[in-house]
């Protein structure tokens, strides 16, 4: 049946939102790298290794939020590509419908409930990192 043109433009304005507040988020957390009180426990010299591990952790902390926003800005812009094409609410594995719901949940959804599920459990060691 796919989506009406209200569902549509309704989850098109959830992705610009969101799209928006992640650019925010990303701005917010490059300044906070600049905040001087975490470069001064990064270069402290000579440092504790305690701070050193601290300031460390920061600064891995800060790029892992920013790197996950981005994974996010990246998956916001391919749904807008779909939306574009006339493919955004369409499953790219089986080609049925997403449902609303799942896409009022996650609007960047690629795929159907059981189509993802599948993926999740075929694919779950993909970028899975191990010690």
């Amino acid at each position: 049946m796919g989506l009406s043109k209200s569902q549509l433009s309704e989850l098109v304005r959830l992705l610009d939102k969101r799209y928006a507040a992640l650019l925010e988020e990303v701005r917010g957390e490059l300044e906070k790298s600049e905040n001087l009180q975490y470069i001064e426990l990064i270069d402290r010299v000579p440092a504790d290794i305690g701070d050193q591990s601290v300031g460390d952790a920061l600064a891995d902390l800060n790029l892992a939020i920013v790197d996950r926003h981005i994974r996010e800005i990246r998956e916001i812009e391919a749904a807008r590509v779909r939306v574009a094409d006339g493919r955004y609410g369409v499953c790219a594995d089986c080609g049925d419908d997403i449902a609303e719901a799942r896409l009022r949940a996650w609007p960047t959804a690629e795929r159907c409930h059981a189509c993802q599920q599948h993926r999740e459990r075929t694919f779950s060691h993909e970028g899975t990192p191990t010690l």
